[in-house]
């Protein structure tokens, strides 16, 4: 009422299109922010906007809680040492004839995930697209079905190798 948005004697519990916008707004500002921050749109909107959660709600937020464990794994190392070089959390020493961001990556790192999907990818085929017997079909099935097992077992145990850390330390603070 003191800045001039509401009568005197309105509620604001009565405005029902100022609470819409506002919640909208509410949850459009919790997106950019989590965009920024974490990759992906911020989790439970559908709550902030409707104060119901509903079944696609849901499964928007599972996806992208998927992306965001993706994105922290595999693709954040480069925007975590982005982030301490523009803070001054790094600094780049002129004397190191290398640069600490580049790391030659191993053979591993390409072929095992793309066996990996391809071994599970004929998997399912032999399973959609039987062949003749079913000893056949059974026998294509667990043949791909333990190559892709494998290559995954194999991705597990090399785990942190796969993981994209960040690459550049702190330095440390002067006294």
């Amino acid at each position: 009422q003191r800045l001039g948005v509401l009568h005197v004697g309105q509620r604001i519990e009565e405005q029902a299109d100022f609470e819409k916008i506002y919640k909208n707004a509410w949850a459009d500002n919790a997106n950019a922010c989590a965009k920024q921050y974490a990759g992906t749109g911020a989790l439970k909107t559908d709550y902030t906007r409707t104060g119901k959660r509903t079944q696609w709600g849901l499964i928007m937020d599972g996806w992208n809680s998927l992306i965001r464990y993706y994105k922290n794994n595999f693709s954040d190392g480069f925007r975590q040492d982005a982030i301490d070089l523009f803070l001054g959390n790094y600094s780049v020493d002129e004397v190191e004839p290398a640069s600490p961001l580049h790391v030659k990556k191993d053979w591993k790192f390409l072929a095992l995930p793309i066996i990996m999907v391809v071994a599970f990818s004929m998997c399912i085929i032999c399973l959609l697209m039987a062949g003749d017997t079913w000893t056949e079909t059974l026998a294509y099935v667990l043949f791909w079905g333990s190559a892709s097992f494998g290559t995954f077992a194999i991705i597990l145990y090399n785990g942190k190798d796969f993981v994209d850390a960040p690459k550049l330390v702190q330095k440390e603070k002067m006294d």
